[in-house]
């Protein structure tokens, strides 16, 4: 089988990552990697060869079959190897798996070329060769995805870092509100300044000055208005009631 994959990173980039083996298994769908289950020799590069164990579920043809076993990464000229063996967690069948991806640069990316070989047994052989090689091209697809997500993340860590400044040179100034240990704001200074003299009383009971200074309530001028007219008028009314007094006891 042959297949390739995108991945739309620098080539260095991905080689830096495929000589990862703890990153491969990570980007490797359905691969479950056993706690300490990496033999890496001590840290050893991937050229010497480096082996991680655990559980893949592998869904084919509607159904889902799990194996437990390893898989051993090894790099030869610029191209890197993957072998892996598994037995079926519900059965005793076998199957071995040899993959060789070689990443080569690309226009926006890098191509990685991909090809290998299954040996069958057990319920994997029963599907037929055309089903098998469809589920190992999505593998691969996916785990080209998988991959891209790592890098991408490594670009978002690296400018995170990039961003925080160094412990040692990082100042601290006080902020805007937060008022100095060296004395009060401003404005109370003065209102302590214009209270200079007064008694304590006035000074409890003074009303606020400045900004906090309470709002007068607006003047009702309509009932002042209405008064002013009404006492004159009350007056013409009343003069009004004595003439015409006078003169009907006149008439009489």
């Amino acid at each position: 089988m042959e297949h390739e994959v995108f991945v739309p990173f620098p080539v260095d980039d991905v080689r830096r990552a495929l000589s990862d083996p703890a990153r491969v298994a990570r980007c490797v769908p359905g691969l479950q990697q056993d706690d300490g289950g990496t033999d890496d020799a001590g840290g050893a590069p991937a050229s010497t060869g480096i082996t991680v164990a655990g559980r893949l579920r592998l869904r084919i043809g509607g159904s889902t079959i799990t194996y437990r076993g390893s898989l051993r990464l090894t790099e030869h000229d610029g191209a890197y190897e993957l072998s892996a063996e598994g037995t079926e967690a519900r059965g005793s069948a076998t199957v071995s798996l040899t993959l060789s991806a070689l990443p080569e640069e690309a226009p926006g990316g890098t191509r990685v070329a991909c090809s290998g070989t299954v040996s069958r047994a057990g319920r994997l052989a029963e599907f037929d060769t055309r089903t098998a090689e469809g589920t190992a091209r999505r593998l691969l697809d996916r785990f080209a995805t998988a991959l891209a997500e790592e890098l991408a993340q490594d670009v978002r860590d690296a400018a995170l870092r990039d961003e925080l400044p160094p412990l040692d040179d990082e100042t601290f100034a006080p902020a805007d509100d937060v008022l100095p240990d060296d004395g009060p704001p401003a404005e109370a200074a003065h209102a302590r300044r214009t209270m200079i003299g007064r008694s304590a009383e006035e000074v409890d009971h003074a009303p606020p000055r400045g900004r906090y200074a309470p709002v007068p309530a607006p003047e009702t001028t309509s009932g002042r208005a209405a008064l002013r007219w009404a006492a004159p008028a009350a007056a013409v009314a009343l003069a009004s009631a004595v003439v015409v007094g006078r003169v009907l006891r006149r008439r009489r």
